[in-house]
């Protein structure tokens, strides 16, 4: 059976580290705005287009947004096709975590314990290339052999193993993936380890990239790192797409066996923890911008706060400044009411997040 090899160094650990404390931060945060759906489209607006762009697609995130949103576009079809694909995709991984899987063939949910099998892998392949490759070559892996090549020079920068030995590859190794074994590693490195070996065994003809993200976003969301759905490992990784490259060649060959299993994963787990810390302290900073308290659930006696967007700028202000008065009320929200705003600050005192200090219209409204 497939074994991966890696070391925990202290930059795994300091990373682990870090995920595991913004983690925490992020799920106990008091305050849950309305608009939190708007967050999760934003990252998922974020995701598909880094996820797309750093396999060459030429649509800015703007162009992006507007095709997930069914606006029209003028671009090439394959760019918007596969930024329609990638949607799917993840609207699909969503739904395996949920219990649902399209066709109704899935009624569990992976979160429950469901292993994840070599036809979501295809699956999630299919919904990737629909429309861009051959309907029969759409989740089907490669019978032909391939090569990756440098864009810019030619120069063929990996060899990924013969056709022949695919399946035989992909048997083995989700062998390991639903094994015991694999369920004693930790669950971002296991996610680590799989985008890894999907990018390496490069079972498809095109769409490995994209697909090898995919999966590794499912194996986070199944052990609970789902965090909302705010952050983008995709955008991570094509901020600096060298050294995204660069750390999926950083596993040391020189140290692989025959039977091209064992490889020093510890550089790219290193590169793929690192993302994940730096992505999540990006969440969990701007959740804690969000948060007057975080005690403040446990005061309200564990209920979540629900504020408008109005509202959430009201509690950023205070936060920023000490306190709001009414004649900041117009540099504030140029457009509203005075009584408008006032609702929405009454709102908050009864929601014991501010109080009002004074009786006049100098009075103060701070965070209580």
């Amino acid at each position: 059976m497939y074994q991966p090899n890696f070391s925990i160094t202290n930059k795994i650990l300091k990373n682990t580290g870090i995920i595991e404390a913004c983690r925490e931060v992020i799920i106990s945060a008091p305050l849950v705005p309305a608009w939190e759906a708007k967050f999760r489209e934003e990252a998922i607006i974020r995701t598909v287009h880094h996820g797309t762009h750093i396999e060459g697609n030429e649509l800015n995130i703007s162009e992006a947004a507007r095709v997930l949103q069914g606006q029209e576009v003028v671009g090439r079809e394959r760019d918007i096709q596969e930024v329609m694909n990638y949607r799917s995709v993840l609207d699909f991984i969503e739904k395996l975590g949920l219990g649902r899987r399209l066709g109704g063939l899935r009624v569990a949910s992976i979160k429950e314990g469901m292993e994840i099998t070599q036809e979501d892998i295809k699956h999630i392949h299919k919904l990737t290339v629909e429309r861009i490759l051959p309907d029969e070559e759409c989740g089907k892996y490669r019978t032909t052999q391939v090569v990756v090549k440098n864009s810019l020079t030619g120069e063929v920068t990996f060899r990924p193993p013969p056709a022949i030995e695919v399946p035989y590859l992909m048997e083995d190794f989700f062998e390991w993936l639903n094994s015991n074994h694999a369920q004693e590693v930790h669950s971002v490195l296991r996610a680590g380890i799989v985008q890894y070996e999907l990018v390496r065994i490069h079972p498809f003809l095109d769409g490995n990239g994209r697909v090898a993200r995919a999966v590794a976003t499912l194996i986070l969301f199944k052990e609970g790192y789902d965090i909302r759905k705010f952050f983008s490992l995709d955008e991570y990784y094509d901020k600096d797409a060298g050294r995204y490259y660069e750390a999926l060649q950083s596993v040391d060959q020189r140290q692989q066996t025959k039977d091209n299993r064992q490889q020093d994963l510890t550089p790219w787990l290193e590169y793929f923890s690192e993302g994940l810390a730096v992505e999540l302290t990006r969440v969990k900073e701007k959740v804690q911008r969000l948060s007057t308290d975080l005690h403040l659930k446990e005061k309200l006696g564990g209920h979540q706060i629900f504020l408008s967007e109005r509202q959430i700028k009201i509690v950023e202000y205070i936060q920023k400044n000490g306190f709001l008065q009414n004649k900041a009320f117009p540099e504030l929200f140029p457009m509203i009411s005075e009584d408008t705003i006032l609702r929405d600050i009454h709102d908050l005192m009864k929601k014991r997040i501010v109080r009002k200090k004074g009786k006049t219209k100098a009075a103060q409204y701070i965070l209580r």
